[in-house]
């Protein structure tokens, strides 16, 4: 994956709200650390569309989208 790449991401919330992100590998592996050592409340996640404010103590889950491309259904 090249540096400048970004990944299909989804965080879910309490509640069931979804946030579709495009997020750079390194942005996404520290939204990851983060996720994972639940130390900070908010983080700012700076997408590739726009910076995002996020409370992590309401993140139920975080989907990334796999790397493989398909045609069709």
């Amino acid at each position: 994956m090249s540096s400048n790449a970004v990944r299909r991401t989804a965080l879910g919330f309490q509640g069931g709200q979804v946030l579709s992100l495009r997020l750079p590998e390194e942005v996404l592996t520290n939204l990851r650390t983060t996720l994972r050592e639940g130390k900070d409340r908010w983080v700012e996640v700076e997408a590739a569309d726009g910076a995002v404010l996020v409370d992590v103590g309401q993140v139920v889950y975080l989907r990334v989208e796999s790397d493989e491309h398909r045609i069709g259904f």
